[in-house]
């Protein structure tokens, strides 16, 4: 199955609506690579209210 995205944004927020288990717990971060993860990463980490950084 391929699935192509719109842009980053939009795919961040459909991967967090597949990681909602991990919602506003206190052991999870966020972590992404610069080369493009930041707008993936910064959605997903928003959506479940989890700490974001990048490397």
């Amino acid at each position: 199955m391929t699935t192509t995205f719109h842009n980053r944004t939009e795919a961040g927020k459909l991967l967090a609506q597949k990681l909602e288990a991990y919602a506003n717990r206190s052991d999870v971060i966020v972590l992404a690579l610069p080369r493009g993860g930041v707008p993936v990463g910064y959605e997903i980490a928003k959506a479940l209210k989890v700490p974001f950084d990048s490397a």
